[in-house]
Parts: structure tokens; sequence; C-alpha cells
């Protein structure tokens, strides 16, 4: 869904490289998997196309976070107001 992001971390050698990938259309997700000691994380549509992939070696990525898209605020709940305090309540 979009908002989905994932973000790899990656020992680049004399240090540590942050990597983003995020759904940036509705009806996007992100996906991860390991193959073969690689981490490809893909960028799918509702029909299961892969619009972007990113792969990192298995031995070099140091955390991979997944960030998943907040979800829909619940319906607040409207309180009443109470009258000021010289008017009288209509009781409705």
């Amino acid at each position: 869904m979009r908002g989905d992001r994932v973000e790899v971390l990656v020992d680049v050698g004399d240090g540590v490289r942050s990597f983003e990938i995020a759904a940036t259309k509705d009806g996007r997700r992100v996906e991860v998997a390991t193959v073969r000691g690689n981490v490809h994380v893909t960028e799918v549509t509702r029909s299961g196309q892969e619009v972007r992939t990113a792969q990192f070696m298995a031995a070099r990525v140091v955390a991979i976070v997944e960030h998943p898209a907040a979800e829909e605020k619940e319906r607040t709940v409207r309180k009443r107001r109470e009258p000021p305090k010289d008017q009288q309540a209509l009781g409705i």
C-alpha cells in the first residue's frame, strides 16, 4: 500500500549506508525476499508486476527495517459540547 517503505542498512567497508525503498503510488507494496545469498527489495503493483528492485548481498546487510503505511485513522467520536453557563441546554 502506498506509504510502505523498507530501510536497508548495508556495510560498505568504512561505515554503514542506508537505502530506502518506498511504495510510491496507490495499490503498490514493498516486498522483501532473501534469494541465494542476496536480499531483494521490490516495489510491486496489485497485479504482481515488479516496478523497481534493489538487490544487496546478504553478507553485507546489517539491518532491514520495514515501515508499514499508517492505518486509516480511526473515526474520531465527536463529543457533545456543553452549553455556556448562562444558557440552558436544549435537551437534545
